[in-house]
């Protein structure tokens, strides 16, 4: 469902239920007792109610309600239901007269929003693939065992704008300045408010140049300036400790997603190789993307 459609859904039921439902205030659906014991089982199929002869089903309310925003889910089902309705018919009343005034950019909208629907519920429906527990232990198995634990970090640092400022800072800590005291006067970094204190962090989480400096310091030790493209640093490493190894039950959700979009990017790929796909060789300005005067034309 796309951004309008869902803002159109959010402000219907706003209108419609008003804030009274939030506070509990709308009345219980009180059932036919006497239509219940006669009437046949409701289906998808059952009619709720006929704009201009278009039929509004329990089909589409359900439908719809699965694609509300978090907070009508909530909702007691008598609420929802009425305000679903509602909802279906003015967004029918709203379809029916935009058929009438249909023009070219209108329609492939409607192909466009076609498209991505059903694509995103293709998408669905192959991320729902049950990844085979042989798969997810030979992932496990290929990623952790005989792993040798990654070390991790805390260290702080000083940030400044030149080499220069960098160098004295590092001649002041030589001299006995307090660290935490410095980076709270001099670092231009988000972190000098608390001292430079950035932390712990593993392999990758910094820039190169930042986490070669670290990894060559001994705890307690400071670095000499270090230039990367935020500016120059003095870093300080404050502990060291190994990475714990997850158990196969830490890591199986991570692994689960993982082997799950994989099967979902190698159904794609196979989707596409059997696809007969044709590129038009047609070369247009990149700019005409932006020209919506085209559809008038």
């Amino acid at each position: 469902m796309t951004s309008t459609i869902k803002f159109l859904a959010t402000a219907a039921l706003a209108t419609t239920l008003g804030f009274s439902a939030f506070a509990g205030e709308a009345p219980a659906a009180k059932p036919a007792a006497d239509a219940t014991k006669t009437a046949e089982a409701p289906t998808v199929n059952t009619v709720l109610a006929t704009v201009n002869g278009t039929d509004i089903t329990l089909g589409h309310v359900i439908a719809l309600r699965g694609q509300l925003p978090a907070q009508y889910q909530k909702l007691p089902n008598n609420v929802l239901l009425k305000g679903i309705v509602d909802q279906l018919i003015q967004q029918t009343v709203l379809m029916q007269s935009m058929e009438k005034k249909m023009d070219k950019r209108t329609t492939i909208g409607v192909e466009n929003q076609k498209r991505t629907y059903l694509a995103g519920e293709m998408l669905a429906r192959l991320s729902e693939y049950t990844v085979p527990e042989a798969d997810i232990k030979a992932a496990y198995d290929a990623k952790y065992d005989g792993a040798i634990p990654e070390q991790e970090f805390n260290a702080s640092h000083i940030l400044v704008k030149t080499k220069a400022e960098a160098d004295e800072i590092e001649k002041e800590l030589k001299n006995g300045a307090d660290f935490a005291k410095l980076a709270k006067e001099k670092s231009t970094g988000p972190s000098g408010k608390s001292g430079g204190e950035l932390g712990w962090f593993g392999k990758g989480a910094m820039v190169p140049e930042f986490e070669k400096a670290v990894e060559e310091l001994a705890v307690g030790e400071v670095s000499p300036p270090v230039k990367t493209q935020f500016g120059w640093h003095v870093v300080k490493l404050n502990k060291m400790r190994s990475k714990k190894v997850p158990t196969l039950e830490e890591a199986r959700p991570d692994l689960t997603m993982q082997l799950q979009r994989k099967h979902v990017e190698t159904e794609l790929g196979k989707l596409t190789k059997e696809a007969k796909i044709t590129r038009s060789e047609v070369k247009i300005d990149p700019d005409l993307i932006r020209d919506v005067s085209l559809f008038g034309k």
